[in-house]
């Protein structure tokens, strides 16, 4: 292994000088710096990472923070995103760590690792819409990049996906095949996307004069179990006419509806309509279900590894402005999505 002193002999230059030339220093001439990263690849020269991070001031480390209460280890939609970011920032040399709080201390420890040093940027995933972390952080002048965004103009480095009108293209979608009475399983209610996606599909079905009563929309976790009970009670008729139709923000809540559907004998696609959001987990394929789920559809993977690539160029001090993607879902129509039933028209049950 090519060490800094005798990369610094063979170029004919001082330690300190490739040094900095590596390190982006300001004061090394563009000439210069462009030799020694060319000779740095051409002998392997890496540089050790304690070295590095004395001469830049950086950890090299960067910090996510969840709540204590969530076992994120068994949710399928983390764990792939952790792999698509966990990826990226290796790529970079950069480390991830994770750290849990308790929800009322979760503001606390953002400070805390924003003034320590420890960490050189901040992942905020599951933003809220008056969300505290986002302007602690914008006030402290500390960089972060944001999984998702709580506004249409916003002032920092964000990757979301357009809740908006992958919603909206779902409900015109139910709206056009006579569906009146549809269900909305939601996230968490405080959580941004989630009021994003509610909002559409109200408005939406608002534009053709149709009513979403409280009864049809959920928030909650969104797991299978949790998706199965309110299905349950929604087509229980319990509290009026049942949806002929369900919007999902995940393919887990889909899997509670068609476990709900089953044990009431309605047959999916032709009885009762699905259409959920998929976030491509690999073990979980819309395609395959049965019948094959009608899904809005955008990898989650993919986020991580684009957070990743704006965590790094953030902490280079690139301006967030520069660094703000929203990327459209593709609506793919299966099986799972029919006509309204005839006796679902007008009145119940259907």
């Amino acid at each position: 292994m090519t060490t800094l002193r005798e990369l610094a002999s063979h170029l004919g230059l001082s330690p300190a000088t490739v040094s900095r030339a590596l390190n982006g220093f300001p004061e090394v001439g563009e000439k210069t710096r462009l030799r020694v990263l060319e000779a740095s690849e051409r002998l392997r020269y890496k540089a050790n990472s304690s070295a590095k991070r004395l001469a830049t001031g950086k950890s090299g480390m960067v910090g996510m923070i969840f709540r204590s209460s969530r076992n994120l280890l068994v949710d399928p939609h983390f764990v792939d995103f952790l792999a698509g970011l966990s990826t990226g920032l290796a790529d970079r040399e950069l480390d991830l760590i994770i750290h849990t709080a308790p929800q009322r201390d979760l503001l606390a420890h953002y400070e805390r690792f924003a003034s320590s040093g420890s960490v050189d940027g901040m992942i905020v995933s599951a933003p809220e819409i008056e969300d505290v972390r986002i302007s602690t952080l914008i006030a402290r002048g500390f960089p972060f990049v944001v999984h998702g965004r709580t506004g249409e103009a916003v002032p920092y480095a964000y990757f979301d996906i357009d809740n908006d009108a992958a919603f909206a293209a779902a409900t015109s979608l139910l709206v056009e095949l006579g569906h009146r009475r549809i269900a909305l399983l939601n996230g968490e209610a405080n959580l941004a996307f989630v009021v994003q996606r509610e909002r559409a599909v109200r408005r939406i079905a608002a534009d053709r004069g149709i009513h979403i009563p409280e009864r049809f929309v959920s928030h909650d976790l969104m797991s299978e179990d949790q998706a199965f009970l309110h299905a349950t009670e929604m087509l229980s008729g319990r509290l009026g006419a049942p949806p002929t139709a369900f919007l999902c923000s995940s393919t887990l809540q889909a899997l509670g509806v068609i476990r709900a559907a089953g044990a009431v004998g309605l047959a999916i696609g032709r009885e009762l309509s699905i259409i959920a959001h998929d976030d491509v987990l690999p073990h979980l394929r819309p395609e395959n279900f049965n019948p094959p789920l009608t899904v809005t559809r955008s990898p989650i993977r993919m986020a991580g590894a684009a957070l990743a690539e704006m965590m790094g160029a953030r902490i280079a001090g690139v301006d967030p402005l520069q660094l703000q993607r929203m990327v459209g879902a593709d609506l793919i129509v299966r099986a799972s999505t029919g006509a309204v039933p005839m006796s679902g028209r007008d009145g119940w049950p259907h």
